[in-house]
């Protein structure tokens, strides 16, 4: 008998359509507890996997997607409850045994130390199901006010400018398709060719009618795909995109290219904007990024006469976000689109790219510390007594307020900080600035639990690991880049051993005896769900199953009784005038070479300073536990290159693939070198999926933006020097589940 089921891609927002097929419906048995991997030798998937026909994709899929599958039957899948002994090896233990020392070391915590003692740090992969259903076991379960997800790491930044400007965060406010037909595109800080591939087939049109304008200090395979077009690309300093776009501000403020009408009806805040902008001329500007003034006048030309003509867009990434003024420059982003009349407009818009498979529903109901389900902030008493009467709850039983990510990982160990931490769908180990303190605080816990399927980096230093459901295991829905909810549905049984972690959740409420009610079934948990988001912000409430089943299009906000919102601000924003908000914003000091001093490092008399920034590879993903275990994909990219200009590199006598040392005050890297033309030479590119002594992350600052906590991934200062060989103790990516 064969069996299919029709879902999405396990990676990013784009969330790929596709079809995956087995001759039985079932798995083939997994081995039991973590073992040595010879990925060369790995069984074949037990699903084959099709491209389906949908908006995003069109039956495409990247070469992650194509090889998803190989890893629901890896041998190194974790099967059972696995608890660390005092010589550090994991052995299998009963879920009871695993959850009542979980419910203990909830209980221990907070009674020496507080209910806060206790942190939860969720993830971007979860499902909605998944991501409400952990922040209500957090506040209510576990008591505690700390918990908060690595989308803090992706798109806070967008999200904080969003709410500021329109009074509403959703990645894309229009559908994707509806780039298509534009003339001009504005990308920034966004590598799609790379890190979602079947989306640069929605800027063909636009690239094919010259009007692809890519801002990114490598040539990256996106700006690269400008050439052909005719289009253009901004190579600009790292850590100027703010000025860059005060700049194009500044050209069409000047050059009388704003849309006076749309400006005067539809927004306020525009006369302190012109004033904020009147001292960027390009000239100016091209002193400050490096980018010719001539081109930053044919950008905002460009883009005015799109507008005009109906076709202009400009889209955000991590590259301008991820930064200490990431808010600002998203800002910044979002005033030049207001300026030339593009939100809201029937063929034009502004959006930024959510990253993460469900980075979008992952941060509106409840993950993020300063949330509530529906995108409601947790210090608005009517949104607290709206969803404290859905939980059923007292409203005062709900607390206040946590910590965002970067700070709630420094509390890590400390006296009045987390001392117990649950760790979901996310490998803080590699992904998280500062690595080596995160690390330290990791160690420092008096009992870390982890919930996967695989032995990260994260779950290798755990207490306690739970086997949980791998993405064709389970049914669920996410929410795309898009805003689009999305059906998972299961395509095969999972091992005996392995379990959802809404079932884990559910069975330690009752351990802790906790209020409220919490099931295993994602259907019920949607319906819960639908009703504690009614009225906010992303309101779920009209859609259900049944409707995603028979495969609606369902984009958020969907109030019951109505049919959705496919585009955002047709007719206002969501600020209470109905108007959306300019508001000035300047750029800040950037860090030099001389606040980094290499006093760590020995004999560095030879290194030279370099600004570090960090990406994705076509082949990876995130952190790369999941990725760096099919072997297609290892080793087509097995190890971290750091890849610098030739004429930086000869200067130093580095040559094409020989060892250099990446250092800074917070850490070193050792890896291969990549010379290539696409870098400016004075900065040098890492990618961040590999762990040990090439993990970029070593080396990332835990600064972070004052406004939305995200962490300075970007933009970093590090010395760069030749070394003869691999520093005693290099891993080498195997990718040993021991």
């Amino acid at each position: 008998m064969t069996t299919s089921a029709d879902t999405h891609c396990p990676y990013c927002a784009l969330q790929c359509a596709m079809t995956l097929t087995s001759p039985t419906g079932q798995a083939p048995a997994a081995q039991p507890g973590p073992v040595p991997v010879t990925l060369t030798t790995a069984p074949a998937a037990p699903l084959e996997v099709q491209g389906r026909d949908f908006p995003t994709n069109r039956g495409g899929l990247c070469r992650k997607g194509w090889t998803s599958a190989n890893l629901l039957n890896h041998p190194g899948r974790i099967t059972e409850p696995l608890l660390k002994g005092p010589d550090g090896i994991h052995r299998p233990i009963s879920w009871d045994q695993a959850l009542d020392l979980a419910a203990t070391a909830v209980k221990d915590a907070r009674t020496r130390y507080g209910a806060d003692a206790v942190g939860v740090f969720g993830g971007g992969g979860l499902t909605n199901e998944k991501a409400y259903q952990l922040g209500k076991f957090a506040r209510l379960a576990l008591g505690t006010s700390r918990i908060d997800y690595n989308g803090r790491f992706c798109m806070s930044s967008a999200a904080a400018a969003g709410m500021r400007a329109f009074g509403v965060d959703r990645g894309l406010p229009f559908p994707l398709e509806a780039l298509d037909t534009a003339g001009t595109i504005l990308m920034l800080g966004s590598n799609v060719a790379e890190t979602m591939p079947p989306f640069v087939q929605h800027l063909k049109g636009a690239r094919d009618a010259g009007g692809l304008i890519v801002v990114d200090p490598r040539r990256s395979a996106t700006a690269a795909f400008t050439a052909d077009g005719g289009g253009l690309h901004l190579q600009p300093l790292p850590g100027t995109d703010l000025t860059l776009l005060l700049g194009l501000s500044h050209v069409v403020i000047h050059e009388n290219l704003v849309d006076t009408a749309y400006v005067r009806e539809r927004t306020s805040g525009y006369s302190a904007v012109a004033r904020s902008v009147a001292s960027f001329w390009p000239e100016r500007v091209q002193s400050l990024t490096g980018v010719p003034a001539d081109l930053i006048r044919e950008t905002a030309r460009r883009l005015a006469a799109g507008a005009r003509k109906g076709g202009s867009y400009i889209l955000t990434g991590r590259g301008v976000e991820q930064h200490v003024d990431g808010t600002d420059t998203a800002t910044a982003a979002i005033n030049l689109s207001l300026l030339l009349g593009l939100p809201g407009s029937a063929r034009s818009g502004y959006g930024t790219l959510t990253g993460q498979g469900n980075g979008q529903g992952g941060r509106e109901h409840g993950q993020k510390a300063d949330q509530l389900p529906g995108y409601r902030k947790i210090t608005d008493p009517a949104a607290r007594a709206h969803v404290a009467s859905v939980w059923g709850v007292p409203e005062d039983l709900i607390p206040g307020p946590g910590l965002p990510a970067v700070q709630l990982l420094k509390s890590l160990g400390k006296d009045d900080g987390v001392r117990c931490l649950f760790v979901h769908a996310s490998n803080i180990a590699v992904a998280s600035p500062d690595a080596n303190a995160v690390i330290e605080g990791l160690r420092s816990l008096d009992f870390l639990m982890v919930c996967d399927f695989f032995m990260s980096e994260t779950a290798a230093m755990a207490d306690l690991v739970l086997p949980v459901l791998q993405w064709a295991e389970e049914e669920g829905t996410l929410t795309n880049l898009e805003g689009r909810v999305l059906r998972r549905r299961r395509a095969l049984t999972p091992p005996a051993g392995a379990r959802s972690e809404l079932w884990i959740m559910a069975r330690l409420a009752e351990r802790l005896e906790a209020p409220s009610t919490y099931s295993e079934d994602p259907e019920t948990v949607f319906e819960e769900l639908r009703l504690a988001s009614a009225g906010g912000l992303a309101d779920y409430s009209g859609i259900d199953y049944a409707m995603l089943d028979r495969g609606d299009a369902a984009y958020w906000p969907y109030p019951a009784g109505s049919t959705g919102t496919p585009r955002l601000f047709s007719e206002r924003f969501a600020h209470a005038d109905g108007k959306a908000v300019m508001t000035p914003v300047l750029p800040r000091r950037r860090r030099t070479p001389a606040d980094s001093p290499l006093a760590n490092i020995a004999d560095a008399a030879d290194a030279k300073p370099f600004t570090l920034i960090t990406g994705r590879l076509l082949e990876h993903y995130q952190s790369g536990a999941q990725t760096r275990r099919v072997a297609a994909l290892l080793a087509a990219q097995p190890e971290a290159r750091m890849q610098i200009h030739p004429a930086a590199a000869a200067a130093m006598g580095v040559a094409e693939g020989s060892f250099v040392s990446v250092a800074n005050e917070r850490g070193e890297v050792v890896c291969r070198a990549e010379l290539s033309t696409a870098i400016r030479s004075e900065t040098v590119f890492l990618p961040f999926h590999f762990p040990e002594l090439e993990s970029a992350n070593r080396l990332t600052e835990a600064a972070t933006d004052p406004i939305s906590g995200m962490p300075e991934f970007k933009f970093n200062k590090v010395w760069v020097r030749p070394v003869a060989a691999p520093t005693a103790g290099k891993v080498l990516q195997t990718m040993e589940a021991s």
